[in-house]
């Protein structure tokens, strides 16, 4: 007998019995954790999940050299956790039932196109649509607040405001903050090439150092670029100067071209050494300061 005969009869290397049915259980499985991924990485839990997995790479460690005081505070604390998981994720456990119970789940599942709320670029038309709409809103003093989606979903966001899913134009963003109009108070959400959700509520930003000179929109156009990686534009009804918050930063006074430059720099995001080369050094840009 061989080496490795006896090799492979030691260690019992042997493919295990399996029928139709093992298989159909294999691919359910693996579709349903698929899914689960996938409906994660579209909400706020994927943030979360990066998180627990921190965690359980920490805990890993500890197990490895033995940190029996790490463990055995981890295996107390696990029960609780699970509780307070459930209690984080209620708003988007509840939205999956929903989804889950709508009839057209199945259509959903299988499309093996992307949904459109993860298209994460933008055409060369729909900034020029933008920057022509924000200056023409800006020449007429009418107020604007425009969220443009990076590669994090604004799904939160959106559920707050008034399903749109249009093409994005100017005369749309024009007619859409429009005074007296229905839509014209809160923002405006833009995924892609499509503007998906209009009147939507953004969190306020908590940071001091801000203007005390800056309204509500700018504030919320700050908050939304502190928790997301979006970027704002913002159009001041007092003004009429056009701003831009990225980042928690905001840069102030902009004409067209810098509005461009600002929007084109977020079309064709890389990796992250170019978005360390596009990160602003300061806290608020003032209107003279120039984008290198």
């Amino acid at each position: 007998m061989s080496y490795f005969q006896t090799l492979t009869e030691n260690l019992d290397l042997r493919m295990p019995n399996m029928d139709i049915t093992d298989v159909m259980e294999i691919l359910i499985i693996s579709f349903l954790i698929y899914h689960i991924l996938k409906w994660i990485k579209n909400t706020r839990a994927w943030a979360l999940l990066k998180g627990l997995l921190v965690i359980a790479a920490f805990l890993l460690v500890a197990a490895y050299f033995r940190m029996n005081t790490i463990l055995w505070m981890a295996q107390n604390i696990l029960s609780f956790a699970v509780m307070a998981l459930i209690v984080v994720m209620q708003p988007e456990l509840r939205k999956a039932l929903e989804e889950l119970g709508n009839r057209n789940i199945i259509r959903t599942i299988l499309s093996l196109d992307s949904s459109r709320r993860e298209g994460g670029l933008f055409s060369d038309k729909t900034i020029n649509e933008i920057v022509k709409a924000c200056v023409e809103m800006g020449r007429a003093r009418t107020g604007a607040l425009i969220v443009v989606q990076q590669k994090q979903p604004l799904n939160d966001f959106e559920r707050t405001g008034i399903e749109v899913d249009a093409i994005v134009t100017s005369q749309l963003l024009i007619n859409i903050f429009e005074h007296n109009t229905p839509l014209h108070d809160g923002a405006v959400i833009i995924s892609g090439n499509r503007v998906t959700s209009a009147t939507c509520y953004l969190p306020l930003s908590d940071n001091l150092n801000i203007d005390k000179g800056l309204g509500t929109r700018h504030r919320a156009g700050l908050g939304i670029s502190e928790v997301t990686d979006s970027m704002t534009i913002i159009v001041s009804e007092e003004t009429g100067k056009i701003s831009v918050a990225y980042d928690g930063q905001l840069d102030r006074g902009l004409d067209a071209e810098r509005l461009k430059q600002h929007l084109q720099k977020i079309q064709n995001k890389a990796g992250d050494e170019d978005r360390k080369q596009r990160k602003w050094g300061g806290k608020v840009k003032n209107e003279e300061e120039v984008i290198k």
